[in-house]
């Protein structure tokens, strides 16, 4: 750079490619963010259909379950109350290990997708 040049004169000259990288680095956040939000929205109605289908499953087992249960008892109110009670059994074990069984597994899957997308992200930049 020449002596005579001024720091002003060479952001002058300079000003358009630092628009340019900046337009294109905000480009890159967007549509990596973009990724990230169509995947987690993937994962999120890939979730709610597999609930729902586990619902209709688990509704109708226990519907069989409490028939079986009625005819070996003699009885339907304790054929399906027994399932009630195991049902409630199976509500209370989910509720005390939920934090181990859903919640940090659910995390640890959403940071690993996240850290999966910034090493993605800061790869095809260099």
């Amino acid at each position: 750079m020449p002596e005579n040049e001024s720091l002003g004169s060479f952001f002058n000259t300079n000003k358009s490619l630092a628009k340019e990288y900046l337009e294109t680095r905000l480009e890159i956040f967007r549509l990596s963010a973009v990724r990230m939000a169509s995947k987690s929205a993937g994962y999120l109605v890939w979730l709610i259909i597999s609930l729902f289908l586990f619902f209709l499953i688990f509704l109708f087992s226990g519907i069989a379950l409490g028939f079986w249960l009625s005819s070996f008892t003699g009885s339907f109110v304790s054929g399906f109350g027994l399932v009630a009670l195991l049902l409630i059994l199976l509500f209370a074990v989910l509720a005390f290990f939920r934090k181990t069984l859903f919640l940090e597994p659910f995390m640890k899957v959403v940071l690993d997708s996240a850290s999966e997308e910034i090493d993605v992200g800061e790869e095809t930049v260099s």
